[in-house]
């Protein structure tokens, strides 16, 4: 995920300005990753690795 993608969904999910490690930032970050890495699985179906990579997250 890049720099600046992330810095979007902490702003839109944080509880105070400084916010980086409440549950509800962690789990918005989490969901992003699994909803990108998804979208790269559908384009590139034998990448064993990122596969791998959301079966862990998920």
């Amino acid at each position: 995920m890049k720099r600046e993608k992330k810095k979007k969904v902490i702003k839109q999910h944080a509880v105070h300005e400084r916010d980086t490690g409440s549950h509800q930032v962690q789990v918005a970050i989490l969901t992003q990753k699994i909803n990108d890495l998804s979208k790269h699985l559908e384009s590139h179906p034998n990448d064993n690795h990122s596969r791998r990579g959301l079966l862990t997250m998920v």
